[in-house]
C-alpha cells in the first residue's frame, strides 16, 4: 500500500533538472500531473560546487510548479558511479553478499568504507547467475540529498539514471528480444545501455553535448553561454561529403563541428558495443533508442542510423504511461526526451521493478528506520503511559480505599479512646469506691476484732473479777501496745486464778502475745478487794484467719 497518493521524482543532470509529479492508478501504474525542467545555469566542465545552484533551481521549480515537498524519488548521473559486472557461481545469502562486497572492494577505486554500493542479481540462480554492481562516492550522494533536503524533501531512494532508463524501456516496450541499445546522450557524457533479455550492462563515454559547446568556444571566441546559445540555435548534424554547405556561415560552420563531435561520439560507442560482444557475451543490437538533452540535435538520429547500420528511435516513455489532460501535450513532447528518468523513477514506487538499486546514504537510511519506528515508539509511549495511568487508578483507588478504612479505624479508634477514657473514669471512681469500702471494711472489722476481743476477755474472767481500764498505744510493729486494769475479791479468787487468767491470755491464737501479770495489790486499803495490771501486745487478725485451722 502507498503512503501517500503522490509520486514526486527528480532526475540531477549535470545540467539540468528535471521534476515530475505522478498519481497511481487504480488498476496499475502511473499518470504524469505535472513537471518542470530547470537549467543550472553551470558549466557542467567547472569546479564550481553546484550544491548552490541545484537548491535555488529546485526551489524555483516547485514554486513555480507549485509542487509540495514531500517523498521524492532521486536519480543520479551515471558518470559519477562506477558499474561492475559479475558472474556468480550457484550461491545465495550471506555468501553471495561477501562476494559482492568483495567484488566492490577489488574494483571501487575508493576505500569501501567511503562508498555506497548496491548490486541486481539476474540469471538463473540454480546454473549461473549474473549481478550488475554500482557504487558511489557517499560524499556525493551525501551533498545531492542535502540539497533536495534543503527544499524541504524527503528523498526516499536513490537510483542511477541508467537503470531507471532501463526500468521505463522495460515497461513502455515490453520485453523485446535481442539486444536494444539506450543512448542517453547529455551535457557531459553519453551513457550506453544495453539490454538483453533480462540482464543490464551500461558505461559512460565522455563524449556529450558539452563537448560541442566547447568546440564551439574555441572556434568562435566565446563564453560557455554564449556558445549554449549558439548550439540551441544552429546546431545540427551536417550531412558532410558532397554535401552542399548553408547559405548560413555561422549554421555551416556550426554543423561541421556537430558532426566532428558526433564522430568522436560514434567512435567511443563503437568501441563500447565491441566491448560488452566480447566480454560480456552480449549481442549486437538490433535497435537504438536515443535520450538526452543533447540527442535532440536535428540529424542526430539519421546520423547514428547511417553509422551502426541499426534503427535508431526515439525513446517515447509515454508508451504505457498516460499524460493528464492538464499538461499541454505539445509541451510533453518537446520535452520528451528529458523525462524518461523521471518515469522510471516514478515507477520504482507503485510497481515491481526489474531493476531494483537504491544507493541511498547509510546515515539517511539510519534516519528513516528510525522515523518508520517513530510511530511504534509512539505506541509504546502510549502504552507505557496508558499501564502507568492504569496503575496510576489502581493504586489511586487502593489509596481511598485504605484512606476510608483508615478512617473507619480512626473513628472506632476514637470511639474506642472514647470507651477507654469512660473507663478509666469508672476504674478511677471504683478506686474511691474501693478505698471507701476498704476503709469501712476495716472499721466492720476492728469493730469485730474488738467485739471478739472484749467477749474473750469475759469469757476469761473468773468469778468475782471485773475489769476497769483497757488503755492501747501503738508499738514499732503491726500490733498494738495494750494496759489491761481489774480488780477481784480476794476471798473468791486467789493469785494462781489471776496469773491463770494471764496465762489464758497468752495462750488465746492471734489475739495477744507477750502478756505478762505485772503486780497485784491491795486496792485502796481495802482488806478484800486487790487489783492487778496486765500488759500485753495486741496483733488483731481477721475473722476468716481466726478461723483457718
Amino acid at each position: 500500500m502507498l503512503k501517500s497518493k503522490r509520486i514526486a521524482a527528480l532526475n540531477i543532470g549535470s545540467s539540468h533538472l528535471t521534476l515530475a509529479e505522478f498519481n497511481p492508478l487504480s488498476g496499475g501504474g502511473m499518470e504524469l500531473v505535472n513537471y518542470g525542467i530547470a537549467s543550472l545555469g553551470l558549466d557542467p566542465d567547472s569546479d564550481s560546487e553546484s550544491s548552490a545552484y541545484i537548491v535555488s533551481a529546485l526551489r524555483d521549480l516547485v514554486r513555480e510548479k507549485r509542487i509540495k515537498p514531500g517523498p521524492i524519488q532521486i536519480a543520479i548521473s551515471g558518470q559519477i558511479v562506477f558499474p561492475r559486472y559479475v558472474k556468480l557461481p550457484p550461491v545465495s545469502g550471506d555468501k553471495l553478499r561477501q562476494i559482492m562486497r568483495h567484488e566492490a572492494q577489488q574494483n571501487c577505486p575508493f576505500p569501501i568504507d567511503e562508498v555506497v554500493w548496491d548490486y541486481q542479481l539476474f540469471g538463473d540462480p540454480s546454473t549461473e547467475m549474473g549481478a550488475i554492481m554500482v557504487a558511489v562516492k557517499a560524499e556525493q550522494v551525501k551533498n545531492l540529498t542535502d540539497c533536495v533536503e534543503a527544499v524541504g524533501f524527503d528523498p526516499e531512494l536513490v537510483d542511477v539514471s541508467a537503470m531507471t532508463l532501463y526500468n521505463a524501456v522495460r515497461y513502455n516496450y515490453g520485453d523485446r528480444e535481442g539486444c536494444t541499445m539506450v543512448l542517453d546522450i547529455g551535457a557531459r557524457a553519453t551513457n550506453v545501455i544495453f539490454m538483453e533479455e533480462d540482464r543490464i550492462s551500461f558505461r559512460s563515454v565522455p563524449v556529450a553535448g558539452n563537448g560541442i559547446t566547447r568546440e564551439l568556444m574555441r572556434e568562435f571566441d566565446m563564453s560557455f553561454k554564449e556558445a549554449e546559445d549558439l548550439k540551441r540555435a544552429h546546431a545540427f548534424v551536417g550531412f558532410g561529403g558532397a554535401y552542399e554547405s548553408h547559405e548560413d556561415a555561422v549554421a555551416d560552420r556550426v554543423s561541421k563541428i556537430v558532426r566532428n563531435v558526433m564522430t568522436r561520439q560514434h567512435a567511443e560507442i563503437s568501441r563500447t558495443i565491441n566491448f560488452y560482444r566480447s566480454q560480456q557475451s552480449g549481442s549486437k543490437p538490433t535497435l537504438v533508442l536515443l535520450t538526452g538533452g543533447s540527442s535532440v540535435i536535428p540529424h542526430a538520429d539519421t546520423f547514428l542510423r547511417e553509422k551502426l547500420k541499426v534503427e535508431v528511435d526515439y525513446l517515447n516513455p509515454f508508451q504505457n504511461v498516460p499524460v493528464s489532460e492538464t499538461i499541454d501535450s505539445e509541451s510533453v513532447s518537446s520535452d520528451l526526451q528529458l523525462l524518461c528518468e523521471t518515469v522510471g523513477l516514478g515507477l520504482r514506487r507503485c510497481l515491481k521493478c526489474p531493476i531494483e538499486i537504491n544507493l541511498l546514504p547509510p546515515d539517511l537510511v539510519a534516519n528513516k528506520m528510525f522515523q518508520r519506528r517513530i510511530p511504534f515508539f509512539g505506541l509504546s509511549a502510549i502504552g507505557i503511559f496508558l499501564a502507568m495511568l492504569v496503575w496510576w487508578a489502581y493504586f489511586r483507588n487502593v489509596s481511598e480505599s485504605d484512606d476510608r478504612r483508615l478512617a473507619e479505624i480512626r473513628s472506632r479508634a476514637g470511639q474506642r479512646t472514647a470507651l477507654a477514657e469512660q473507663i478509666d473514669e469508672i476504674h478511677q471512681q471504683q478506686a474511691v469506691v474501693r478505698e471507701q469500702a476498704e476503709s469501712l471494711a476495716n472499721l466492720i472489722l476492728d469493730r469485730t476484732l474488738w467485739h471478739q476481743f472484749l467477749d474473750m476477755l469475759e469469757d476469761q474472767l473468773a468469778d468475782g473479777m471485773w475489769l476497769t481500764s483497757l488503755e492501747t498505744g501503738p508499738t514499732r510493729d503491726a500490733g498494738r501496745r495494750m494496759r489491761l486494769q481489774g480488780l477481784f475479791f480476794n476471798d473468791k479468787v486467789t493469785l494462781p486464778e489471776v496469773e491463770a487468767f494471764a496465762k489464758a491470755l497468752q495462750e488465746h491464737d492471734g489475739f495477744v502475745q507477750n502478756v505478762s501479770l505485772r503486780r497485784v495489790s491491795p486496792f485502796q486499803q481495802t482488806d478484800f478487794i486487790d487489783e492487778f495490771l496486765i500488759e500485753m501486745t495486741w496483733l488483731p487478725t481477721s475473722p476468716d484467719e481466726e478461723d483457718t485451722p
